[in-house]
Formats: C-alpha cells, sequence, structure tokens
C-alpha cells in the first residue's frame, strides 16, 4: 500500500513535492512553504488521495541535532551505548533549516495516513494557517505556537493554549532551559500568584556510568544531583 501511495503523489504532484520517501510503514513529503497551501487542498480534495483528517501538527527543533551525548549512530534501543567500553560518540551537524513542522494525515476513504513536513528558517519562522483545509487545525496550530513559536498567518486566534498567557519563551525549543525562566507560587499576603525567579538549580540528567572491570560488569547508577542511589 504505501508503495502505491508514493507512486500516486509523485503522479499527481510531478516535480512540487521536495522529497517523498517510505519509513517505519509509512509515507512522508516533504513540501515547501510556498506550495504547502496547494498540496494541503489537493491532499483533502482529490479524489483518490482523500485526507479528510487532520490528525494532529508536531514540531521538530533540529537546534542541537546531533550534539547530545545519546544521538549517535550506533545508538541502539538494547541499552545504555554509553556503558561500553567501545563506545565512542558520534557529533553530527545538521546542515537544513531549524524547525520542522509535520502535518498527520489520515483518509478513512482508502484506510491510510500521511506525513506532510515543511522545514523552515529559525528568525520568524511563519507558515500559511490550514484551518480552512482542516478545522482541527485550529488548537494544533496553537500548540505549535505557544511550545515552539511557530507563527500561522491566517490563524484568527492564535493564542498561547498550553502556557499562561503571561509566559514568556516557547517552553518546547532546545534552547529554552529545562528548569524555566521564572517560577510561579501563591502570595498569601497579596492574595494573589507571583512570578519569581527560578530557586532551583539546573541539575545532571544523563546517567553518571561506574565500570566495574570483574566480570565485566557495568552499572549504571542515577543522576549525581537530584537522583536515587544506584
Amino acid at each position: 500500500m504505501s508503495e502505491a501511495l508514493v507512486k500516486q503523489l509523485g503522479e499527481i504532484f510531478e516535480d512540487s513535492l521536495v522529497a517523498c520517501e517510505k519509513a517505519h510503514g509509512e509515507v512522508t513529503i516533504e513540501v515547501s512553504k510556498d506550495d504547502l497551501l496547494e498540496i494541503c487542498r489537493t491532499l483533502h480534495n482529490h479524489d483518490e488521495l482523500a485526507f479528510e483528517q487532520l490528525i494532529d501538527v508536531t514540531v521538530v527543533d533540529y537546534l542541537t541535532y546531533g550534539q547530545d551525548e545519546w544521538a549517535t549512530t550506533e545508538a541502539t534501543g538494547a541499552g545504555f551505548s554509553r556503558g561500553r567500553e567501545d563506545y565512542h560518540p558520534v557529533k553530527q551537524t545538521w546542515q537544513r533549516e531549524r524547525f520542522a513542522v509535520v502535518y498527520h494525515l489520515l483518509s478513512i476513504a482508502h484506510n491510510r495516513r500521511l506525513r506532510v513536513k515543511c522545514f523552515l528558517k529559525e528568525n520568524r519562522p511563519t507558515l500559511p494557517s490550514v484551518l480552512d483545509i482542516w478545522a482541527s487545525a485550529n488548537w494544533y496550530e496553537r500548540e505549535a505556537f505557544d511550545l515552539f513559536g511557530i507563527l500561522f498567518a491566517g490563524h484568527p486566534d492564535l493564542r498561547r493554549i498550553m502556557t499562561d498567557y503571561g509566559f514568556v519563551g516557547h517552553p518546547f525549543r532546545k534552547d529554552f532551559p529545562l528548569i524555566g525562566n521564572v517560577e510561579l507560587r501563591f502570595d498569601a499576603k497579596q492574595n494573589r500568584c507571583v512570578y519569581e525567579p527560578v530557586s532551583i538549580e539546573p541539575r545532571v540528567l544523563v546517567p553518571r556510568v561506574i565500570r566495574k572491570h570483574k566480570d565485566e560488569t557495568v552499572y549504571v547508577a542515577a543522576p549525581e544531583q537530584g537522583g536515587r542511589d544506584g
């Protein structure tokens, strides 16, 4: 089914797609910012495609791609690669735009799914809203704006939806501090909630590896700060 969809998309859109590939049993197409609305309308309205539902809108921030301690080309889901004696982290450099907005589509008529990916630059990342095509985009685009700072031109009510109205920054961006910038508490004397500078200190989240050479046993301990004894 995936191969048939790839062929069908190629015939319908021809050179309009930046990329079209199959991975993990699903198809992903990449489109340019300028072609997004036209391609989305076709995906929704074309009888042979009929992607009637927008399941979700997600965002990927590639700011630290290849720099994380766990992000290596040799890592697997079978265990902690850091515990191996021959572990050598592989640093990669991201060469493309920082953000990718991903639309997850479902065709009930044809029982298949599709991902639509569109890359955006870091400076004022803006896309046209697809709200007129899929009504469910309303809250999804607000979430993407709130958590990642993606702007959707033409959205009638682009307000924060997850964080407070006075919140500063976008908490799902890779450069946003894990401990936040401010903390909120209720002040009994003032009888209201007040914002104050963060009082906690950053903690180490990556487990500490302790190697015991006898019997080649490897132990993975909890983080040094704020973790349980490992």
